[in-house]
């Protein structure tokens, strides 16, 4: 005899299956007339429960031995942040309340950290380069 539980719970384990996508976690990106490209992303919880009972007849064969059970699941989708990619650079855009730890808010401001601290490289870069050409004009004018 099989069993109804396994049943129900492949069965609405194979709904969640449904509900939740990858789409559900990192949605479709949109795309605006000037280039930036916006990336929704979600956070994805979800409960699941499931049981049941044989309930044994007074009387009668042991084969038919009655069952009562169910099962049930529950999901939240909630907004956390867009990706937002312009050209080469991208950010991220928290719609929570700022993060509560120092090293939380460290790691949400790291890719701007890490292009500020680039562009400065870049400018100490370019203005050593200016200043050498600078010079071998000068010394080639003499």
């Amino acid at each position: 005899m099989n069993h109804p539980l396994p049943d129900m719970m492949s069965g609405t384990m194979s709904k969640i299956r449904e509900m939740i996508g990858a789409n559900a976690i990192v949605g479709d990106p949109i795309t605006t007339p000037e280039g930036v490209t916006i990336i929704p992303v979600s956070k994805v919880s979800f409960g699941f429960a499931g049981g049941g009972s044989d309930f044994m007849p007074k009387s009668g064969p042991a084969a038919d031995v009655p069952f009562g059970g169910g099962t049930g699941a529950g999901v939240n989708i909630t907004p956390i942040a867009f990706l937002v990619c312009k050209g080469e650079s991208v950010r991220l855009m928290p719609i929570a309340a700022p993060a509560s730890s120092t090293l939380d808010r460290l790691v949400e401001q790291a890719p701007e950290l890490i292009d500020k601290v680039m562009a400065i490289i870049d400018d100490k870069k370019k203005a050593a380069q200016e200043k050498k050409a600078a010079e071998e004009e000068a010394l080639t004018a003499e």
